[in-house]
């Protein structure tokens, strides 16, 4: 592992935004360039005031501003973490907590550069500090001492909670923070952080991510576990599920066990493989629309019961006020009316109903992104060009080994025999299909009535791209038969094609494109390979594509392209279809010509050689469109594109590709030449 190199992950989990808020905001009405740099100079002197609660006002005036990314350039050019670092060891309780929770927001909303800035200035040193003396006061059988004497349990959790949130996000983005963390045995700090689920799930679910993170490609760790940390792990996994944030965190936790499947002797393998597979199954059965709703009548039922006892407690004053006023002479035998408190004054601070909701979906996507990771090869694209050449290699690309699939060149996949059984034994691959779905109707209505649970939206829009991508990978990895064999194809065929063109406009979001257009282009070749009757008209095809061809995203494009190969070679053997073969060829030579990307071009060109590469209805098609005539003013383009741009702009494999689709246009072009005299007249 390279020292100080930023650690990406294919999917991140969710931030937590700290909620430390300053006894009054900032005056916000001059926002200038020069307002902020005003805002930040005075709030980071006042961070070294006598006054401890000057300094709490400062941090938490901090953490809210760094929550606009704008801001966040403005603190660390004044070296805003050397000036918060020493205050997670300050004196006042409080200060620290405001302080964790300032660090925590920049490393949230800063990202992987900011995180990693904030390694390189030491915050490693005064953040390990304060999570040990955490775990002391953590610790319930502890005699008081000088120091923790004022130190409540509750008080001592918070401040945990930040700095592990803090220390989560560093370590996710930077190698340097995960060796400080083998090297200083921060496991157990989160391990015993993990232990108090009983009783502060916030706290173990932040150990939980952090766990997660820390256990991912880190062999050194892996050594540090022993009994005693797995047994941890397995109380968290075999404790009752009595709410969704139990199952959010035994979702995280099995993430870890899945990470640690290593250190499992081999004779328990299929049975920890097995107990992971069950933890995912349990969550994605769950109906999240269903649960919304149920949510929604508890919530309104305990809004009920909060405004009967507020009448009550309020009517009870009245009386009370009432006599003692009367008994004075202060009234004049009337009861005046007094106006009721508004409803909201009685609604608990923390929405119960709405955090378990979220603890589902958030479980649910957890769990999609943890089957993907089991569904992919040890080494993804990272978003690449995924579909390869179809034809024959360059002498660039000879040592290079891919698998002909469908027209397709994919990543070779394998799965264990434990991980195989287990995804069938669980039926994941029916679950993954029913979370490919939009969001119930009706849940979406329930959320958009209240501003509290308008942020599940797009919570249940996750889930579904989410499972959308982990469909990708299913249908990539299993045989047709552990699918349900061609009938439960077709009708996958025909449920994603309600996906995608039943809305009275294709979506155009470029996530939702990306992750549609995948799945679709999975089970297109999936049929194809195995010569399945395809339920999707070459018009919705073509649809999907032009769709997908406009989006900014290069796997969208990539996609898009590929669907139509594959349509393409399907119809060529075919009758009567060289009008749509004709469609399908304009459409390629378009982006093959246009499109900004030498990927999205390439993979344009591979599938025009699939497409139109043997067969008489291919053949005629290409001579009407004037295939050889086209390729011939796109080839020297390409060729320059490819000397110009290909080692700045694109990685090893990709030019490997790039060069496999230059040859094989080379020797494309005399084809089409002898084509073209065929039906010379």
């Amino acid at each position: 592992m390279i020292m100080g190199k930023s650690r990406a992950r294919k999917f991140k989990p969710p931030s937590f935004s700290p909620t430390v808020a300053a006894k009054k905001q900032p005056d916000r009405s001059g926002d200038t360039e020069d307002a902020k740099n005003v805002d930040a100079e005075e709030l980071l002197q006042n961070l070294q005031s006598p006054s401890a609660e000057v300094r709490e006002f400062a941090c938490a005036s901090i953490s809210t501003l760094v929550q606009q990314k704008q801001v966040i350039p403005s603190f660390l050019q004044r070296d805003a973490v050397r000036c918060l670092g020493p205050l997670l060891l300050d004196k006042c309780l409080s200060v620290r907590e405001t302080a964790a929770g300032a660090l925590r927001n920049l490393s949230t909303c800063g990202g992987y550069d900011v995180c990693d800035d904030m390694v390189t200035r030491d915050i490693m040193t005064p953040l390990v500090a304060l999570l040990k003396e955490c775990t002391t006061g953590l610790d319930a059988n502890m005699e008081p001492t000088i120091k923790t004497k004022d130190l409540s349990k509750k008080c001592v959790e918070d401040i945990a909670i930040q700095a592990i949130n803090v220390l989560w996000n560093v370590c996710e983005s930077s190698s340097t923070a995960l060796t400080i963390f083998n090297k200083e045995n921060c496991l157990e700090i989160v391990l015993q952080c993990l232990s108090k689920f009983p009783n502060n799930m916030e706290l173990a679910i932040s150990a939980a991510y952090c766990l997660q993170t820390v256990t991912e490609d880190n062999p050194e760790l892996l050594a540090s576990f022993d009994a005693n940390s797995l047994k941890t792990l397995e109380s968290v996994l075999l404790s009752p599920a009595g709410n969704m944030e139990m199952r959010h965190l035994q979702t995280l936790v099995a993430g870890a066990v899945w990470n640690l499947k290593e250190k499992i002797p081999s004779s328990s393998q299929a049975d920890s493989i097995n107990a992971i597979l069950r933890i995912l199954a349990e969550v994605l059965s769950v109906d999240s629309g269903v649960f919304i709703a149920e949510m929604k009548e508890t919530e309104t039922q305990h809004l009920s019961a909060f405004a009967a006892e507020a009448e009550t407690e309020e009517a009870a004053a009245i009386l009370e006020e009432a006599t003692l006023n009367e008994e004075n002479g202060m009234i004049d035998g009337a009861i005046k009316e007094k106006k009721p408190n508004d409803i909201s004054d009685f609604i608990p601070p923390a929405n119960e109903e709405v955090r378990q909701v979220s603890a589902l979906l958030v479980a649910q996507r957890t769990a999609l992104e943890m089957i993907v990771n089991m569904c992919c090869s040890e080494d993804p694209s990272d978003d690449e060009w995924e579909a390869m050449s179809s034809s024959d290699e360059s002498e660039m690309c000879i040592e290079n080994s891919v698998t002909n699939s469908g027209g397709q060149l994919l990543t070779p996949l394998c799965l264990s025999d434990e991980v195989h059984s287990a995804l069938l034994n669980h039926t994941i691959p029916k679950k993954v299909f029913e979370k490919t779905a939009f969001p119930s109707s009706s849940a979406v209505e329930i959320c958009k009535q209240a501003s509290a649970w308008k942020p599940l939206i797009a919570k249940m829009y996750t889930v579904q791209l989410r499972a959308l991508t982990c469909l990708h990978n299913i249908l990539s990895m299993l045989d047709i038969e552990d699918l349900g064999g061609a009938p439960a194809l077709q009708e996958l065929a025909l449920h994603l094609s309600g996906v995608v063109f039943t809305q009275s406009d294709i979506p155009k979001k470029d996530d939702f494109l990306e992750a549609a257009s995948s799945a679709v282009r999975a089970l297109l070749q999936t049929m194809a390979s195995k010569g399945i009757p395809q339920c999707m008209t070459p018009e919705q095809i073509i649809s999907l594509g032009e769709a997908c061809a406009q989006s900014s995203n290069t796997s969208a494009r990539v996609n898009a392209v590929s669907i139509i190969g594959i349509t393409g070679s399907v119809l060529a053997k075919a009758e009567s279809t060289v009008d749509i073969l004709k469609s399908i060829g304009n459409f390629l030579l378009g982006v093959a010509t246009n499109d900004s990307s030498l990927v999205v071009s390439g993979a344009a060109l591979d599938a025009i050689f699939d497409v139109y590469a043997d067969g008489e209805v291919a053949e005629k098609a290409a001579v009407e469109i004037k295939l050889l005539q086209n390729l011939k003013k796109i080839q020297p383009l390409f060729k320059t594109k490819i000397r110009k741009e290909g080692k700045e702009k694109y990685s090893m494999d990709q030019l490997c590709v790039l060069d496999n689709v230059r040859t094989n246009l080379r020797r494309f072009i005399p084809y089409l030449e002898n084509v073209e005299k065929k039906f010379k007249p």
